[in-house]
């Protein structure tokens, strides 16, 4: 992998997880993405080509989907 690998953790108002994880899935960056149960709602593993990129697709999208309180991003070491 040449880009950036990164694991975005994603806190949720009340909605239905199935809605937003579907969208999720529809991105070309998400390669997976979880229901989780504890702090966090959903995970989503993103792999894009920088960390500008990645900055982009956090404002652009994530943060533009419906009911997103607050999101954590991961990036992977190696």
């Amino acid at each position: 992998m040449d880009g950036v690998l990164a694991y975005v953790l994603i806190s949720l108002g009340a909605v239905d997880e199935q809605e937003i994880l579907q969208k999720l899935k529809e991105m070309e960056e998400v390669r997976e993405a979880h229901v989780l149960f504890g702090e966090w709602d959903l995970i989503a593993k993103v792999e894009v080509g920088s960390s500008e990129e990645l900055g982009e697709f956090m404002i652009e999208k994530i943060r533009k989907l419906p009911h997103v309180r607050l999101t954590s991003t991961l990036i992977a070491a190696k």
